[in-house]
Order: C-alpha cells, then sequence, then structure tokens
C-alpha cells in the first residue's frame, strides 16, 4: 500500500474525479494525519475543525483510514479502509462508529451535501431547499 502522502498526492491531483468521486477530507490512524482538501477550505472554520475532530477521534478509536468524499449525486460517503495485516483494526466497531457518526451528526452531514450540491454541482439551491422541507 501507498503511504498516506502517496495516497492523497494521487487522489487529489487534480481533485482526482475516479468514479465520480471527490474527496471532502480524510484522516489515518497509520500516519497520524488528517488531510482537507484545498477546494473546500471556503468550509467556515467551525465545520472545518468539527471534521477534523470527528475523523481524528474516529480513527483513533477504531483504526485504519476514514475519507469521506461525496459521489456523483452528491451525497456524502464514509469510506473505510484498513492496512491487510492490521489485526488491530476493528471492522465491527468501525460500522458501528459510522453509524453512530451519521445519528449524532446527521445535521451536519446534511448540510455539507447541501453545500456541495449547490456550490459544486452548481444545482439550484431553492429546489434543494424545497426537497430538504420535504423530509
Amino acid at each position: 500500500m501507498d503511504t498516506f502522502d502517496d495516497f492523497f498526492d494521487n487522489t487529489f491531483e487534480g481533485l482526482s474525479e475516479e468514479n465520480g468521486e471527490i474527496i471532502l477530507c480524510a484522516a489515518s490512524a497509520y500516519e497520524k494525519k488528517y488531510y482537507l482538501n484545498p477546494e473546500f477550505a471556503r468550509l467556515p472554520e467551525s465545520i472545518q475543525e468539527e471534521l477534523q475532530i470527528m475523523c481524528v477521534l474516529y480513527t483513533s478509536d477504531v483504526g485504519g483510514i476514514l475519507t469521506l468524499q461525496f459521489d456523483e449525486m452528491g451525497n456524502l460517503l464514509f469510506h473505510v479502509t484498513s492496512e491487510e495485516n492490521d489485526y488491530f483494526f476493528d471492522e465491527i466497531g468501525s460500522v458501528l462508529k459510522v453509524k453512530q457518526i451519521q445519528r449524532e451528526k446527521q445535521e451536519l452531514l446534511e448540510a455539507l451535501e447541501l453545500y456541495y450540491k449547490a456550490f459544486f454541482l452548481k444545482e439550484d439551491i431553492s429546489d434543494l431547499l424545497d426537497e430538504e422541507s420535504k423530509k
């Protein structure tokens, strides 16, 4: 496996739109690093800090690498990987922790999706707000 720096160098080169997905941020328990995609530097500082805390705490608790990425429809996905021989990685805990984050941070995650759809996918904000109000 590439080093974490190589992973990010390869992934963020030109915003790597492999599979139509754009990475928001990631954290690694192996390299003890966090990365926010520079394209999202305009997010409010408080949201950037909350993302960093959320991702770093996740990797501290569970291990592995956590990547938050947007799919081509603007849905925010949690992508978790671990090194092949990482016997300390808690696969069951990983699934439970992702569900916990999605439940506890639902409002933040929905707001990030709305932000991405409005500013990156250039969707009409009024249509997006109408969809949100119907939920």
